[in-house]
This record gives C-alpha cells, sequence and structure tokens, in this order.
C-alpha cells in the first residue's frame, strides 16, 4: 500500500501527522512516532519502538472498539459448537488470569 500526503510545517517546528498516515500506522493521541532520515535525506515515520509491553494491547483493543463502534452489526454471538469446543480444549488447564505472560517472545 503507498500513502502519500502533504502536511504543513508550523513556524513552532509543529505538523499534524494526516488521518491516513495515523491509520496506517494504527498510531493515535498520546503515542510517541519516530523519525528516521537516512543519508540521502529520505526521511521515515513509524510508530515508536519504545511503546511499553501493554501498548499492543492497547491498540488492538482500540482498533477492536473503534470497529464495533463503526460496524455494530459486525458483532455475533459465538455458535454453541465453538463454545463448546473451546471449553473441551481449555478443560483442566490451571490459568492464573493475574500472572505475568513472562518471555512470550521465546515460544
Amino acid at each position: 500500500m503507498l500513502i502519500e500526503e502533504s502536511s504543513t510545517l508550523t513556524a513552532k517546528g509543529q505538523t499534524t501527522v494526516p488521518k491516513a498516515v495515523r491509520q496506517a500506522l494504527g498510531i493515535r493521541a498520546g503515542d510517541k512516532i519516530a523519525f528516521r532520515v537516512d543519508k540521502s535525506g529520505h526521511v521515515s515515520l513509524a510508530r515508536d519502538g519504545g511503546r511499553d509491553d501493554g501498548s499492543a494491547v492497547d491498540a488492538f483493543l482500540a482498533f477492536l472498539s473503534d470497529d464495533i463502534k463503526r460496524r455494530p452489526q459486525g458483532v455475533t454471538p459465538m455458535p454453541d459448537d465453538a463454545a463448546a469446543r473451546m471449553r473441551a480444549l481449555s478443560q483442566g488447564v490451571d490459568v492464573d488470569l493475574d500472572g505475568d505472560f513472562g518471555d512470550v517472545a521465546s515460544l
């Protein structure tokens, strides 16, 4: 996907990140962004890699919330057979909902 948008730089060096770019990056007010300038002077913009561990979950939940607001008809009940299958697969599994996930990156 190619997005090209323009934005005006203010006298204070501030600009607005265009909506299409914010949506493509999955960023919203309060998120951090990183500017990268290569040797040839090309600039790229990305979500700041310094986000905390919870921010990916927060971003996903925000995405779900926004999607439900836009398309409430997309929320449908889980079929009974799927719920029964999930219960069967998780039967006997001990889960600590308050526990730490640990190093999930190594899985």
